[in-house]
């Protein structure tokens, strides 16, 4: 499925899957929790699905917990408030390749000026989570246990 990435402003980059037809969060839980199972599974000396400190020294922690009615993330180019503002910047996968091959996290840290200059070349790199269709299969459900 399209997944559409952004920053979160802090440390974090958030993963976005658009569903656009009837959905709920008793769906799209377990098959979130499901594929950070099999993401930590296959490359467990790199990903870890458990939320314990101990467990992700190290390590990409995919947080399919934050999936759920009752957690909130910071939005699409909302200004964090911290002592260097950054803003949660929606990016390109090939941006979020570059800073990895570079080692450099710091090329999807963005501040204010940087985003305005970003939409002006850009564009909106978010839009495509309002206006993208696709829903989950019935085999991804069926693996979720769903």
């Amino acid at each position: 499925m399209e997944t559409f990435v952004k920053t979160s402003g802090s440390k974090g980059l958030q993963l976005y899957v658009p569903l656009n037809a009837e959905t709920s969060y008793e769906m799209t839980k377990p098959v979130a929790r499901r594929i950070a199972e099999v993401l930590a599974d296959q490359t467990r000396e790199l990903v870890v699905s458990q939320m314990a400190r101990s467990a992700r020294a190290g390590k990409v922690l995919i947080d399919w917990s934050q999936n759920t009615e009752h957690k909130s993330m910071v939005c699409a180019y909302s200004v964090r408030a911290k002592q260097r503002p950054t803003v949660s910047t929606p990016v390109r996968w090939s941006e979020v390749e570059a800073a990895l091959n570079a080692g450099d996290p710091g090329q999807l840290s963005f501040e204010m000026g940087a985003v305005r200059e970003r939409l002006a070349e850009l564009g909106d790199l978010f839009e495509p989570v309002l206006s993208t269709r696709q829903q989950l299969s019935a085999r991804q459900l069926a693996i979720a246990g769903t």
